[in-house]
Protein backbone atom coordinates (compact mmCIF):
# COMPACT_ATOMS: atom_id res chain seq x y z
CA UNK A 1 0.00 0.00 0.00
CA UNK A 2 1.47 3.49 -1.40
CA UNK A 3 1.18 6.07 1.69
CA UNK A 4 -0.24 9.61 1.16
CA UNK A 5 3.52 11.13 1.61
CA UNK A 6 4.43 8.99 -0.88
CA UNK A 7 1.84 9.77 -3.15
CA UNK A 8 1.81 13.31 -2.81
CA UNK A 9 5.81 13.12 -4.20
CA UNK A 10 4.81 11.02 -7.28
CA UNK A 11 2.38 13.81 -8.52
CA UNK A 12 5.13 16.91 -7.68
CA UNK A 13 7.57 14.56 -9.61
CA UNK A 14 5.09 14.09 -12.52
CA UNK A 15 4.01 18.12 -11.95
CA UNK A 16 7.39 19.11 -12.86
CA UNK A 17 8.26 16.40 -15.62
CA UNK A 18 4.91 18.05 -17.25
CA UNK A 19 6.32 21.65 -16.96
CA UNK A 20 9.46 20.93 -18.32
CA UNK A 21 8.13 19.10 -21.12
CA UNK A 22 6.13 21.52 -21.77
CA UNK A 23 9.05 24.13 -21.61
CA UNK A 24 11.63 22.24 -23.64
CA UNK A 25 8.75 21.75 -26.55
CA UNK A 26 7.76 25.42 -26.30
CA UNK A 27 11.91 26.06 -26.97
CA UNK A 28 11.25 23.71 -29.65
CA UNK A 29 8.66 25.42 -31.20
CA UNK A 30 10.02 29.03 -30.92
CA UNK A 31 13.46 27.72 -32.25
CA UNK A 32 12.04 25.63 -34.81
CA UNK A 33 10.16 29.60 -35.83
CA UNK A 34 13.06 31.40 -35.55
CA UNK A 35 15.33 28.66 -37.63
CA UNK A 36 12.41 28.94 -40.09
CA UNK A 37 13.25 32.80 -40.50
CA UNK A 38 17.04 32.63 -40.92
CA UNK A 39 19.10 32.10 -44.03
CA UNK A 40 20.80 29.13 -44.84
CA UNK A 41 24.14 30.44 -43.26
CA UNK A 42 22.70 31.82 -39.74
CA UNK A 43 20.73 28.44 -39.05
CA UNK A 44 24.21 26.92 -39.35
CA UNK A 45 25.03 28.33 -36.23
CA UNK A 46 23.46 30.61 -34.25
CA UNK A 47 21.02 28.41 -32.57
CA UNK A 48 23.64 26.15 -30.95
CA UNK A 49 24.16 28.10 -27.46
CA UNK A 50 27.35 26.23 -27.30
CA UNK A 51 28.86 28.31 -30.46
CA UNK A 52 31.42 30.27 -28.07
CA UNK A 53 32.61 27.02 -27.09
CA UNK A 54 33.02 26.26 -31.07
CA UNK A 55 34.34 29.00 -32.58
CA UNK A 56 35.22 27.07 -36.14
CA UNK A 57 31.60 25.76 -36.55
CA UNK A 58 31.05 29.12 -38.60
CA UNK A 59 33.74 28.21 -41.23
CA UNK A 60 31.74 25.14 -42.21
CA UNK A 61 28.88 27.51 -42.96
CA UNK A 62 29.72 29.97 -45.61
CA UNK A 63 27.99 29.54 -49.06
CA UNK A 64 28.76 30.50 -52.85
CA UNK A 65 31.86 31.74 -54.48
CA UNK A 66 33.61 31.16 -51.24
CA UNK A 67 33.07 27.28 -50.50
CA UNK A 68 33.27 26.43 -47.08
CA UNK A 69 36.49 27.60 -44.81
CA UNK A 70 37.22 24.36 -43.53
CA UNK A 71 41.53 25.47 -44.47
CA UNK A 72 40.72 28.03 -41.43
CA UNK A 73 40.14 25.41 -38.95
CA UNK A 74 41.56 22.60 -36.54
CA UNK A 75 43.95 21.79 -34.35
CA UNK A 76 46.21 23.76 -35.33
CA UNK A 77 44.60 26.76 -35.16
CA UNK A 78 45.85 29.92 -33.02
CA UNK A 79 43.51 31.52 -31.12
CA UNK A 80 44.72 35.27 -29.77
CA UNK A 81 42.92 37.76 -28.25
CA UNK A 82 42.75 41.64 -28.84
CA UNK A 83 43.17 43.42 -25.81
CA UNK A 84 44.83 46.71 -26.73
CA UNK A 85 43.13 48.98 -29.51
CA UNK A 86 46.01 51.32 -29.86
CA UNK A 87 47.95 50.82 -33.38
CA UNK A 88 51.46 51.12 -34.27
CA UNK A 89 52.03 50.43 -38.08
CA UNK A 90 55.17 49.41 -38.03
CA UNK A 91 56.10 47.81 -34.75
CA UNK A 92 53.23 46.45 -33.11
CA UNK A 93 52.29 45.81 -29.43
CA UNK A 94 51.69 42.25 -28.53
CA UNK A 95 47.37 42.68 -27.81
CA UNK A 96 46.62 44.65 -30.55
CA UNK A 97 45.30 43.77 -33.60
CA UNK A 98 47.85 44.67 -36.22
CA UNK A 99 50.52 41.84 -33.83
CA UNK A 100 48.18 39.18 -34.88
CA UNK A 101 47.85 39.93 -38.78
CA UNK A 102 51.69 40.77 -38.84
CA UNK A 103 53.33 38.17 -36.35
CA UNK A 104 51.84 35.38 -36.26
CA UNK A 105 52.08 32.59 -38.75
CA UNK A 106 49.69 29.74 -39.85
CA UNK A 107 46.22 29.79 -38.81
CA UNK A 108 44.76 32.53 -36.70
CA UNK A 109 41.38 33.06 -35.38
CA UNK A 110 41.57 36.40 -33.59
CA UNK A 111 38.64 37.76 -31.00
CA UNK A 112 38.18 40.45 -28.70
CA UNK A 113 38.35 40.64 -25.37
CA UNK A 114 36.25 43.66 -25.24
CA UNK A 115 34.15 47.10 -27.09
CA UNK A 116 36.93 48.97 -28.35
CA UNK A 117 37.08 51.60 -31.27
CA UNK A 118 39.97 51.26 -33.43
CA UNK A 119 41.77 54.16 -35.44
CA UNK A 120 44.07 52.85 -37.74
CA UNK A 121 47.69 54.27 -38.61
CA UNK A 122 48.10 52.58 -41.67
CA UNK A 123 46.07 50.28 -43.75
CA UNK A 124 45.69 46.59 -42.02
CA UNK A 125 47.06 43.72 -44.10
CA UNK A 126 45.75 40.59 -43.48
CA UNK A 127 47.83 37.74 -43.68
CA UNK A 128 46.10 34.38 -45.02
CA UNK A 129 44.44 32.00 -42.96
CA UNK A 130 42.93 34.90 -41.19
CA UNK A 131 39.90 34.92 -39.42
CA UNK A 132 38.42 37.98 -37.45
CA UNK A 133 35.68 37.28 -35.33
CA UNK A 134 33.78 40.20 -33.62
CA UNK A 135 30.53 37.99 -31.95
CA UNK A 136 30.24 38.17 -28.85
CA UNK A 137 31.58 41.63 -27.90
CA UNK A 138 29.33 43.11 -30.67
CA UNK A 139 30.98 46.86 -31.03
CA UNK A 140 33.99 46.77 -32.08
CA UNK A 141 34.70 49.61 -34.58
CA UNK A 142 37.59 49.93 -37.13
CA UNK A 143 36.78 53.85 -37.89
CA UNK A 144 38.00 57.37 -38.60
CA UNK A 145 41.40 56.18 -40.03
CA UNK A 146 42.94 54.10 -42.36
CA UNK A 147 40.93 50.54 -43.03
CA UNK A 148 41.49 46.40 -43.98
CA UNK A 149 43.42 45.65 -47.27
CA UNK A 150 43.35 41.72 -48.22
CA UNK A 151 46.54 42.20 -50.41
CA UNK A 152 47.44 38.73 -52.31
CA UNK A 153 46.29 36.23 -48.78
CA UNK A 154 43.68 33.43 -49.25
CA UNK A 155 40.88 31.75 -46.88
CA UNK A 156 40.29 34.94 -45.12
CA UNK A 157 37.16 35.26 -42.92
CA UNK A 158 36.01 38.68 -41.30
CA UNK A 159 32.98 38.46 -39.42
CA UNK A 160 31.26 41.13 -36.86
CA UNK A 161 32.86 44.52 -37.53
CA UNK A 162 31.57 47.80 -37.46
CA UNK A 163 34.01 49.44 -40.02
CA UNK A 164 33.28 53.42 -41.21
CA UNK A 165 34.32 56.43 -41.52
CA UNK A 166 37.48 55.12 -43.14
CA UNK A 167 39.82 57.57 -44.83
CA UNK A 168 42.04 57.69 -48.03
CA UNK A 169 45.92 57.61 -46.77
CA UNK A 170 49.45 58.64 -47.97
CA UNK A 171 51.86 56.29 -49.45
CA UNK A 172 53.98 54.54 -46.71
CA UNK A 173 55.29 52.05 -45.31
CA UNK A 174 53.60 49.22 -43.32
CA UNK A 175 54.55 46.23 -41.62
CA UNK A 176 52.53 43.31 -43.29
CA UNK A 177 52.50 39.67 -42.71
CA UNK A 178 55.35 37.75 -41.46
CA UNK A 179 56.52 41.08 -40.15
CA UNK A 180 57.77 42.00 -44.18
CA UNK A 181 57.69 45.73 -44.48
CA UNK A 182 55.17 46.47 -47.60
CA UNK A 183 55.36 50.30 -49.08
CA UNK A 184 51.97 51.23 -50.06
CA UNK A 185 51.06 53.80 -52.51
CA UNK A 186 48.09 55.92 -51.84
CA UNK A 187 45.22 53.92 -50.82
CA UNK A 188 41.69 55.17 -51.22
CA UNK A 189 39.04 55.00 -48.19
CA UNK A 190 37.64 51.88 -48.53
CA UNK A 191 36.21 49.99 -45.71
CA UNK A 192 37.44 46.38 -47.61
CA UNK A 193 39.89 46.17 -50.11
CA UNK A 194 40.39 42.88 -51.87
CA UNK A 195 43.47 42.88 -53.92
CA UNK A 196 44.60 39.93 -55.79
CA UNK A 197 43.04 37.52 -53.43
CA UNK A 198 40.97 34.57 -53.20
CA UNK A 199 39.03 32.79 -51.02
CA UNK A 200 37.31 35.67 -48.76
CA UNK A 201 34.49 35.17 -46.90
CA UNK A 202 32.93 39.06 -45.83
CA UNK A 203 30.14 38.03 -43.19
CA UNK A 204 28.16 40.10 -40.63
CA UNK A 205 29.30 43.44 -40.70
CA UNK A 206 28.58 47.45 -40.74
CA UNK A 207 29.61 49.03 -42.82
CA UNK A 208 29.52 52.89 -44.02
CA UNK A 209 30.33 56.38 -44.39
CA UNK A 210 33.50 56.09 -46.22
CA UNK A 211 35.78 58.36 -48.17
CA UNK A 212 35.36 56.31 -51.35
CA UNK A 213 33.57 52.48 -51.19
CA UNK A 214 32.75 49.71 -48.64
CA UNK A 215 33.89 47.11 -50.82
CA UNK A 216 36.57 46.59 -53.61
CA UNK A 217 37.60 43.57 -54.83
CA UNK A 218 40.01 44.39 -57.56
CA UNK A 219 43.60 42.69 -59.94
CA UNK A 220 42.09 39.44 -59.92
CA UNK A 221 40.24 38.56 -56.68
CA UNK A 222 38.14 35.68 -56.67
CA UNK A 223 36.61 33.44 -55.48
CA UNK A 224 34.45 35.61 -52.48
CA UNK A 225 31.00 35.89 -50.46
CA UNK A 226 29.85 38.94 -49.56
CA UNK A 227 27.07 38.12 -47.21
CA UNK A 228 24.39 39.16 -44.13
CA UNK A 229 26.01 42.84 -44.59
CA UNK A 230 24.70 46.33 -43.35
CA UNK A 231 25.36 48.89 -45.81
CA UNK A 232 24.28 52.29 -45.50
CA UNK A 233 24.68 55.81 -45.48
CA UNK A 234 27.16 55.45 -48.79
CA UNK A 235 27.45 56.76 -52.71
CA UNK A 236 29.75 54.07 -53.68
CA UNK A 237 29.01 50.88 -52.06
CA UNK A 238 30.52 48.05 -53.91
CA UNK A 239 33.13 47.81 -56.83
CA UNK A 240 33.95 44.46 -58.47
CA UNK A 241 36.39 44.66 -61.04
CA UNK A 242 39.93 47.00 -61.09
CA UNK A 243 39.20 48.78 -64.41
CA UNK A 244 38.30 49.23 -67.48
CA UNK A 245 41.40 47.72 -69.15
CA UNK A 246 42.26 45.09 -66.00
CA UNK A 247 41.26 41.78 -68.01
CA UNK A 248 42.46 39.44 -65.64
CA UNK A 249 38.68 40.24 -64.03
CA UNK A 250 36.73 38.22 -66.61
CA UNK A 251 37.85 35.09 -64.30
CA UNK A 252 36.59 36.99 -61.11
CA UNK A 253 33.46 35.47 -59.42
CA UNK A 254 31.35 36.56 -56.35
CA UNK A 255 28.25 35.86 -54.46
CA UNK A 256 26.67 38.59 -52.70
CA UNK A 257 23.83 37.26 -50.70
CA UNK A 258 21.78 38.06 -47.82
CA UNK A 259 22.77 41.79 -47.32
CA UNK A 260 20.57 44.92 -46.57
CA UNK A 261 21.39 47.60 -48.78
CA UNK A 262 19.99 51.27 -47.38
CA UNK A 263 19.04 53.50 -46.55
CA UNK A 264 20.89 56.42 -48.69
CA UNK A 265 22.71 53.81 -50.56
CA UNK A 266 22.86 55.73 -54.23
CA UNK A 267 25.09 53.39 -56.30
CA UNK A 268 27.59 50.13 -57.23
CA UNK A 269 25.24 47.83 -54.96
CA UNK A 270 27.46 46.24 -56.83
CA UNK A 271 28.94 47.57 -59.76
CA UNK A 272 30.72 45.12 -61.85
CA UNK A 273 33.47 44.88 -64.57
CA UNK A 274 34.45 41.69 -66.63
CA UNK A 275 33.27 39.14 -64.26
CA UNK A 276 30.22 37.33 -63.09
CA UNK A 277 27.90 38.21 -59.57
CA UNK A 278 25.08 36.12 -58.53
CA UNK A 279 23.69 38.14 -56.55
CA UNK A 280 20.82 36.60 -54.24
CA UNK A 281 18.05 37.27 -51.48
CA UNK A 282 19.35 40.82 -50.96
CA UNK A 283 17.18 43.90 -49.70
CA UNK A 284 17.91 46.60 -51.64
CA UNK A 285 16.16 49.81 -49.81
CA UNK A 286 15.83 52.66 -52.82
CA UNK A 287 19.08 53.85 -54.20
CA UNK A 288 20.29 57.02 -55.62
CA UNK A 289 21.35 56.49 -59.30
CA UNK A 290 21.29 52.41 -59.68
CA UNK A 291 21.62 49.44 -58.02
CA UNK A 292 23.30 47.03 -59.97
CA UNK A 293 25.74 48.52 -62.83
CA UNK A 294 28.39 47.23 -65.19
CA UNK A 295 30.81 47.78 -67.88
CA UNK A 296 33.18 45.65 -69.69
CA UNK A 297 30.73 42.65 -70.96
CA UNK A 298 30.00 41.64 -67.03
CA UNK A 299 27.45 38.81 -65.80
CA UNK A 300 24.63 39.51 -63.01
CA UNK A 301 22.18 37.37 -62.46
CA UNK A 302 20.36 38.68 -59.86
CA UNK A 303 17.62 36.21 -58.33
CA UNK A 304 14.95 36.55 -55.39
CA UNK A 305 15.99 39.72 -54.56
CA UNK A 306 13.47 42.41 -52.79
CA UNK A 307 13.70 45.68 -54.81
CA UNK A 308 12.09 48.27 -52.98
CA UNK A 309 12.24 51.58 -55.06
CA UNK A 310 12.65 55.30 -53.78
CA UNK A 311 9.65 57.26 -53.60
CA UNK A 312 11.07 59.70 -55.63
CA UNK A 313 13.61 59.75 -58.70
CA UNK A 314 14.81 56.71 -60.79
CA UNK A 315 12.96 53.40 -60.11
CA UNK A 316 15.18 51.38 -62.69
CA UNK A 317 17.80 49.30 -61.17
CA UNK A 318 20.56 48.84 -63.42
CA UNK A 319 22.77 50.21 -65.36
CA UNK A 320 25.06 49.32 -68.23
CA UNK A 321 28.05 51.41 -69.34
CA UNK A 322 28.86 49.77 -72.32
CA UNK A 323 25.69 48.58 -73.56
CA UNK A 324 27.06 44.68 -73.59
CA UNK A 325 26.29 43.44 -70.20
CA UNK A 326 24.56 40.32 -69.16
CA UNK A 327 21.70 40.88 -66.56
CA UNK A 328 19.16 38.69 -65.94
CA UNK A 329 16.52 38.71 -63.16
CA UNK A 330 15.14 35.71 -62.09
CA UNK A 331 12.23 35.62 -58.94
CA UNK A 332 13.30 38.98 -58.05
CA UNK A 333 10.48 40.91 -55.82
CA UNK A 334 9.92 44.65 -57.26
CA UNK A 335 8.01 47.24 -54.65
CA UNK A 336 6.96 51.07 -55.28
CA UNK A 337 7.28 50.86 -59.22
CA UNK A 338 10.86 49.30 -59.08
CA UNK A 339 12.14 47.97 -62.79
CA UNK A 340 14.96 45.62 -64.50
CA UNK A 341 16.34 45.93 -67.75
CA UNK A 342 17.19 42.53 -68.21
CA UNK A 343 19.44 42.19 -71.38
CA UNK A 344 19.61 38.22 -71.57
CA UNK A 345 17.09 35.94 -73.12
CA UNK A 346 14.06 34.54 -71.21
CA UNK A 347 14.89 31.13 -71.62
CA UNK A 348 18.97 31.59 -70.64
CA UNK A 349 19.52 30.54 -67.17
CA UNK A 350 23.04 32.47 -66.17
CA UNK A 351 23.93 29.40 -63.41
CA UNK A 352 26.50 30.55 -61.46
CA UNK A 353 27.76 26.75 -61.98
CA UNK A 354 28.31 26.21 -58.23
CA UNK A 355 30.95 23.16 -56.71
CA UNK A 356 28.69 20.88 -54.31
CA UNK A 357 30.81 22.99 -51.22
CA UNK A 358 29.53 25.83 -52.68
CA UNK A 359 25.69 25.31 -53.85
CA UNK A 360 22.90 26.24 -51.72
CA UNK A 361 19.05 26.71 -51.73
CA UNK A 362 17.55 30.32 -52.90
CA UNK A 363 14.35 31.00 -51.07
CA UNK A 364 11.88 32.87 -52.08
CA UNK A 365 12.22 36.73 -53.01
CA UNK A 366 9.17 37.53 -50.44
CA UNK A 367 11.16 36.02 -47.77
CA UNK A 368 14.14 38.14 -48.37
CA UNK A 369 12.54 40.63 -45.41
CA UNK A 370 12.88 37.77 -42.66
CA UNK A 371 16.27 36.54 -44.01
CA UNK A 372 17.81 39.68 -43.94
CA UNK A 373 16.25 41.27 -40.70
CA UNK A 374 19.21 40.22 -38.86
CA UNK A 375 22.19 41.98 -41.38
CA UNK A 376 25.49 43.36 -39.99
CA UNK A 377 26.32 43.10 -36.44
CA UNK A 378 24.76 40.56 -34.84
CA UNK A 379 23.80 41.30 -30.82
CA UNK A 380 25.17 38.25 -29.17
CA UNK A 381 25.19 37.29 -25.68
CA UNK A 382 28.51 37.68 -24.11
CA UNK A 383 28.15 34.74 -21.83
CA UNK A 384 25.52 32.25 -22.86
CA UNK A 385 22.87 31.25 -25.25
CA UNK A 386 22.48 31.72 -29.44
CA UNK A 387 23.43 34.31 -31.01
Amino acid sequence: MVSRGTQGITLCLLWVISIAILVINSGLAQAKTTSNKMNVIDKCWRLNPLWRRNRQQLAKCSVGYVGKMTNNIGRDVINYKVTDPSDNPLNPKPGTLRFAVTNLKGKVWITFKRNMNITLAKPLLVSSFTTIDGRGVNNIHISNGACLMIYKATNVIIHGLRIHDCKAQMPGPVMGPNRKIVHLGPVDGDAIRMVTSSKIWIDHNTLYDCEDGLIDVTRGSTDITISNNWFRFQDKVMLLGHDDGFRRDKNMKVTVAFNHFGPQCAQRMPRIRFGYAHVVNNLYLGWGIYALGGSMNPSIKSQANLFIAPKGGNKEITWDNSANGNFKSIADVFENGASFKGTVDKGATMSPKYRPDQVFKVADGLAVRDLTKNAGVLTCPRISGGC
